[in-house]
């Protein structure tokens, strides 16, 4: 038997077969080569698509708001629900309309829940905002009479947050929160004595003789300035009918109650503007008689946050290019 340990050409190989050896070690390795970068590519493709459909997941997932504890809290038996307005009352964020609302309609429709609990900590905002909540406040109240809404005040329960609080059956505040602020205001610049300084003109073109209405960089004439007062005044009596539909006979009514003053929470029991101290968790337990507390608050994911931000960021922008944003705010 002829071996060749060290696997070297046969004195008797032919070139021919020595070329037909190599052509064939050639393509072997090729081949090898190949495979193993077709399964490369399998496994990175099959990674790609579990990632695909993870994120398409986490996004339906978002999309249902299948986090929402309504279902968690029929588990949870008889219980205290709880939601939070913190910040400003405007279109975006805990006071906004848009995510006060549906937390409202879960609290007051979920079968465990025997009370609401809305703890507010905010300087106030858009009076639109507020009255959306208010009457969406009102419609859940005549449709489920059984069910009080409390209002637990935080730090501060201020203008557009209280217009809020006044539709609940009862205020409870801390000592020292700032509570109150019944007025309306919208601020804004004027530039006019600064732009005849520097020698620039304001070239503004309008059509409609009111178009240019509360313009920072042109002179304010008193039509316009009469004009505003007026829409404030409405505004404020708006505020003024809520508080007083809400609070009824328990508001001690002074000629400061509605000037836009804001006072401590001890003083506003006096005034009627709250009704007695408390905290979430004492009137679940001393009030509401449940101390089980489930949280109802729309909390947005990370890439909810980012998207509005983004978006936001890009709303801003195109408010600010048409021309100002001077509203009325409850603040």
């Amino acid at each position: 038997m002829n071996e060749n340990p060290n696997n070297q050409p046969d004195s008797r190989t032919t070139p021919r077969e020595l070329s037909s050896n190599w052509e064939r070690e050639t393509l072997e390795k090729l081949m090898f080569a190949t495979l193993k970068e077709q399964r490369a590519a399998r496994r990175w493709h099959i990674f790609f698509r579990l990632l695909m459909i993870g994120i398409a997941v986490v996004g339906l997932w978002i999309f249902f708001d299948l986090s929402i504890p309504g279902d968690d809290a029929e588990a949870l038996g008889r219980h205290t629900a709880l939601i939070e307005i913190e910040g400003n009352i405007e279109e975006e964020g805990s006071g906004a309309a848009d995510n006060v609302i549906p937390s409202l309609n879960k609290a007051f429709s979920d079968n465990g829940s025997v009370a609401v609990v809305l703890r507010i900590n905010s300087p106030g905002g858009s009076p639109v905002q507020a009255g959306i909540i208010v009457d969406e406040i009102k419609r859940l109240r005549r449709g489920y009479p059984a069910k009080q809404l409390y209002v637990v005040v935080d730090e501060m329960c201020a203008s557009g947050g209280y217009y809020i609080a006044a539709a609940a059956d009862r205020i409870f505040v801390n000592k020292a929160s700032i509570v109150g602020s019944v007025g309306v205001l919208m601020d804004g610049f004027g530039f006019t004595g600064t732009m005849e300084k520097l020698g620039v003109e304001r070239r503004l073109m309008t059509a409609g003789e009111n178009k240019g209405f509360l313009d920072p960089f042109s002179p304010q004439s008193d039509k316009h300035k009469a004009h505003a007062q007026a829409m404030l005044n409405e505004i404020h009596q708006q505020f003024i009918g809520v508080v007083r539909a809400g609070r009824g006979k328990r508001l001690k009514e002074t000629p400061e109650t509605f000037s836009g003053l804001y006072w401590s929470g001890a003083k506003a029991v006096e005034m009627g503007l709250a009704d007695g101290f408390g905290t979430v968790d004492s009137v679940a337990r001393d009030i509401v008689k449940v101390e089980d507390i489930v949280d109802y608050t729309a909390h947005e994911g990370l890439p909810e946050r980012v998207l509005k931000k983004f978006g936001a960021a890009v709303g801003e922008g195109a408010v600010k290019a048409m021309g100002p944003g001077n509203l009325p705010q409850l603040r």
